[in-house]
């Protein structure tokens, strides 16, 4: 698997440096050393707080102090803004390669109530442990269990927009940070957010300017299935798409107003993009590789004959988060700039 290159520094730092700060200061109790009662968090914000998200109006008299994750993707928010301790449980696959080692420690602290995925990838959990653990956010939908069902039983749920049944009509950066504005209004760190934003508008901005003018080359975002079966491909409606084209390239399936698509080799022949970055959730990311060149045909590939082919997790460009602008920075610093 091709390496990132080790003289650039990782803009990143500057990042999760004050994250720490703000972490090691956000965390207050109220009453006694000797109460018994839990914690409760300091909030800037003023409540109730009301957001929209997938459509459906989700309400706060407070800022969530029990929180369930059962998806991987809002970590970095919760990480940014220094609420990753308001987490009681979390379920699915957390990924060490996404996270420094402070968010890994925060991770560890949390307990995990099942990694289960079934061979499509989703989360296996019932909804009654989910509601045993009597959280008052859930943040991540699953399939057996819906808005609907925790709000039968009075528990709030927040889904990435990109990861909504309707999706995002024009995926792109300004979503990362409209996303961390509603955590910092829904948790009452608003001063947080505003503070993250800014270092990602400045490592953005760097990015671009390291990458100059495009060049031409087009590049195409794929989620391939290890061990044979259908390969997706990533349109317009797609991070995916935004992302390659901060990095200089035009989207190969740029024509395409869809998230994500069947495709077939035939139609990757007639595209033949000069790079080829492959998504996976999971697994040895050679594996994912060899999953496209070992198609018959694959070799004719532009991309796969010149090895310019990059495994990338799933989170590093899907959906839009702070992992998107770290995503943007590996395949820069793996296919170079556009001048």
């Amino acid at each position: 698997m091709p390496t990132t290159s080790p003289s650039r520094p990782s803009r990143p730092t500057r990042r999760l440096v004050a994250a720490s700060l703000v972490l090691a200061g956000g965390l207050t109790a109220c009453g006694s050393e000797d109460d018994d009662r839990e914690p409760t968090f300091a909030a800037t914000g003023s409540y109730p707080v009301t957001i929209e998200n997938c459509g459906a109006e989700v309400t706060f008299d407070k800022a969530p102090e029990r929180v369930v994750l059962l998806k991987s993707s809002s970590v970095p928010f919760l990480h940014e803004l220094g609420v990753l301790d308001r987490v009681t449980a979390r379920a699915g696959q957390y990924p060490s390669a996404y996270y420094d080692e402070e968010t890994l420690a925060e991770l560890d602290r949390i307990p995990l109530l099942t990694d289960e995925l079934d061979s499509s990838g989703h989360l296996q959990i019932s909804k009654e442990i989910v509601i045993s653990e009597e959280p008052d956010l859930v943040l991540g939908e699953v399939d057996n269990l819906s808005r609907a069902t925790l709000d039968a039983v009075g528990i709030p749920l927040i889904e990435e927009p990109a990861l909504c049944e309707q999706g995002v009509d024009e995926p792109g950066f300004d979503d990362v940070y409209a996303q961390l504005e509603v955590y910092g209004k829904v948790f009452g760190r608003e001063t947080e957010a505003r503070a993250a934003i800014a270092d990602l508008e400045e490592d953005l901005a760097e990015v671009e300017a390291e990458v100059g003018a495009a060049d031409g080359r087009t590049a195409a975002v794929l989620y391939p299935t290890v061990g044979g079966g259908t390969t997706y491909a990533y349109g317009t409606k797609s991070m995916a798409h935004p992302q390659l084209e901060a990095a200089g390239f035009e989207n190969a399936f740029g024509d395409v107003d869809q998230r994500v698509f069947e495709v077939t080799l035939e139609e990757l022949l007639g595209r033949d993009p000069d790079v080829l970055i492959l998504l996976h959730s999971e697994g040895d990311p050679a594996k994912v590789e060899d999953s496209i060149a070992g198609l018959p045909g694959a070799g004719q590939l532009t991309a796969v004959r010149n090895g310019d082919v990059m495994a990338q997790l799933f989170n590093f460009t899907e959906p839009p988060t702070p992992l998107s602008v770290e995503g943007l920075e590996r395949i820069v610093e793996r296919f170079g700039s556009g001048t």
